[in-house]
């Protein structure tokens, strides 16, 4: 896939890794990338933070922040990248994935993901994080949901890498 070979270039590029922690797409985000040969150098792994509770009890999003604003947000998106890139030492760069995918999903969410990504900057290690949103088209079935925000999660990564 054009998205995760750009990302591994990045990465390759300047000698870091990468981890995700993703919720709508279900660990795709990681799945694709491990398609490339020699990509264990590069990829740290994966958090499949699904539900709620597992984003509370394993990457420690509070569960305020939870119920409000909510899970497809982009508080809870840069919360998910912040805590996956501070539990993986070995990585420069995290992005994670929220959203609602459907079917029956709020309108307002209907087909929203966020994505944060979190990099370590400076000699303190300070992690700073940007925040994406896209709203994938209603005509697109689960599955092509997942698979394109799979791929926005890949090309943001790579477009943040880019512009710093």
């Amino acid at each position: 896939m054009e998205e995760a070979e750009r990302l591994a270039d990045q990465l390759k590029g300047r000698g870091i890794r990468v981890v995700f922690a993703e919720s709508c797409t279900g660990g795709l985000v990681s799945a694709l990338m491990a398609q490339i040969p020699g990509i264990s150098d590069f990829l740290c792994g994966s958090a499949v933070t699904y539900r709620n509770d597992t984003k509370a009890r394993w990457l420690g999003v509070p569960e305020d922040m939870l119920l409000d604003p909510g899970p497809v947000s982009a508080a809870v998106a840069r919360a998910m990248a912040e805590a996956v890139l501070r539990q993986t030492p070995e990585a420069a760069v995290a992005a994670s994935v929220t959203g609602h995918l459907g079917p029956n999903a709020p309108a307002e969410q209907d087909g929203l993901i966020w994505i944060g990504v979190a990099q370590r900057a400076g000699p303190g290690g300070q992690i700073t994080t940007a925040t994406l949103s896209h709203r994938l088209p209603k005509s697109e079935s689960r599955h092509q949901r997942q698979q394109s925000a799979a791929r926005h999660v890949l090309r943001d990564t790579a477009e943040v890498l880019e512009s710093r």
